[in-house]
């Protein structure tokens, strides 16, 4: 599990409002930093896919605990 920056808890939170949140909180970090997102929707997994390769950010890890989804997202 890397280290992060920044937590951004998007827990009960329905398509596309996680993505919009963590688009949000990464305007606010440097190059470089880590954003650990949690989520319990389960189109996140496609949505936090789609949304690195469409904004560059890389996606370092994306698990799944215990119905939460949990997403690395390092900024480009």
């Amino acid at each position: 599990m890397p280290n992060h920056d920044q937590e951004l808890d998007a827990s009960g939170l329905n398509c596309p409002l996680p993505i919009l949140r963590a688009k949000k909180t990464l305007n606010g970090m440097e190059s470089g930093q880590i954003l650990r997102i949690i989520a319990t929707d389960p189109g996140s997994i496609k949505d936090f896919d789609a949304f690195a390769k469409q904004t560059g950010n890389d996606l370092l890890e994306s698990s799944e605990e215990g119905g939460k989804y949990i997403f690395f997202l390092k900024k480009k």
